[in-house]
């Protein structure tokens, strides 16, 4: 069986450029992902414990890596699909390395079956400002500080679509970004980028501003199509009362865990 970790939300996402490219920094969550196991050689079948690939799109995959769509795909995620946490690629790459895929073939593929794919496949998708309607690295960027995530998610899922372009100008925040900001300033990139969007895409009734600053997060994030909502803390800042707090808010699937790190 192999593991993907997956992400929860982003630190940015928005357009660069002059042509309005879609880019993100990508919020890793080493604690949350996909496993895939492919075992036997006869017709494709799919088991899955939430829907994340159809039998068509598995088919595809597996041909556009150049491997036969044979034998008994297994398939677990940790989070629902559509809550911006990534468990459609990270399921897409389990797949691909239990297959035994060339790992240069693998962001490419994703790409073609889902359009709008995350930089899961790469060691520090984190360290990356990724363009995820082009599946390649637009530069490279220092790792996120070291930081502790309370999350969970709050209202519907919401699959992303890789033709919308609807997203702020972020290259205001990412310019400060690359200048390896400490975790206060991170958490303020991150905060404002989650409010841009808030502004542009709604829902104006998310609660995360106001819980950031009344539990005492630094910050907050936000998966910029879906439903992860993150706190930001320094690490063993969490309050004990804070997972109640987002339970009687509303989020359901909370999650705790270290993320960013620099040496």
């Amino acid at each position: 069986m192999v593991f993907v970790s997956g992400h929860f939300g982003e630190w940015l996402q928005g357009t660069v450029g002059a042509e309005g490219t879609v880019a993100l920094v990508t919020l890793a969550c080493p604690s949350a992902g996909a496993s895939a196991e492919l075992c036997g050689a006869g017709p494709l079948i799919i088991r899955q414990s939430v829907p994340l690939l159809d039998l068509d799109r598995c088919r595809e995959f597996l041909t556009v890596l150049g491997l036969p769509a044979m034998g008994k795909v297994h398939l677990w995620a940790d989070l629902p699909p559509g809550g911006g946490a990534g468990m459609s690629t990270a399921s897409l790459v389990a797949l691909a390395r239990a297959a035994g895929a060339e790992e240069e073939r693998i962001a490419e593929a994703c790409l073609r079956v889902e359009g709008a794919t995350d930089p899961l496949m790469l060691a520090r998708p984190d360290c990356v400002l990724w363009a995820p309607r082009a599946a390649c690295v637009l530069m490279q960027l220092p790792p996120p500080p070291d930081s502790e995530i309370l999350g969970g998610l709050w209202g519907a899922p919401i699959r992303t679509d890789a033709k919308d372009i609807v997203f702020p100008d972020i290259l205001d925040l990412v310019s400060a970004w690359a200048l390896a900001p400490n975790l206060v300033e991170a958490a303020r990139l991150a905060s404002v980028s989650a409010e841009r969007t808030t502004s542009l895409r709604g829902p104006q009734s998310d609660p995360t501003p106001f819980l950031a600053r009344r539990i005492g997060a630094l910050g907050h994030a936000r998966a910029h199509t879906g439903s992860a909502r993150a706190l930001i803390f320094s690490p063993g800042t969490i309050p004990a009362t804070a997972e109640a707090e987002l339970i009687e808010a509303g989020y359901t699937h909370l999650i705790r865990f270290r993320t960013g790190g620099r040496t």
